[in-house]
């Protein structure tokens, strides 16, 4: 199945869940959508195809979001608490995570995931070396080990089963 068959079908699939239940009109808007994203983005949004057969990966997905929802809502009380204390206790800096991570879908995915994480912004990925330049409001650790362990470990090795 080529990239841009699947591309069509995920997105019609999840357009149809977006207006649940479908109609006629939605529908036929959802199969233009689809239709346009698949044949301008196909060959670009997925190299390997054939990875979005595995069942697992998917199961895997969904217990990724749980744990991003998680982490997104420990980092917006840990925000919360350093906008709203009088001294405003921040120490920012950028700091170098390593991660195993090879494709691009799932060094995205990543990226994002830190990113869309308040108190944490990606900034640079290092295909060649395998590093990801993060800004932080408050510097825990400047090793790298430690600051990979704090920030990209709760994501990388679900990410790793879905996206490798």
């Amino acid at each position: 199945m080529s990239s841009r068959v699947l591309l069509f079908i995920i997105g019609l699939l999840v357009w149809s869940l977006l207006v649940w239940p479908p109609d006629m009109q939605h529908m036929a808007i959802g199969i233009l959508a689809a239709f346009l994203v698949s044949s301008i983005t196909g060959d670009l949004f997925v190299k390997r195809p054939r990875i979005f057969m595995h069942f697992k990966r998917y199961l895997w997905f969904l217990y990724y979001i749980p744990v991003f929802i998680w982490e997104c809502i420990k980092a917006n009380i840990d925000v919360a608490y350093r906008v709203g204390h009088p001294d405003v206790p921040i120490r920012p800096g950028i700091v170098k995570v390593k991660t195993n991570l090879k494709s691009d879908t799932g060094l995205t995915f990543l990226a994002n995931s830190i990113t869309l994480t308040p108190g944490t912004m990606s900034v640079d990925i290092d295909r060649d070396s395998g590093y990801i330049y993060i800004h932080w409001i408050y510097v825990k650790d400047e090793d790298i080990e430690a600051a990979t362990k704090t920030i990209v470990a709760n994501f990388e090795h679900i990410l790793m089963r879905i996206f490798e």
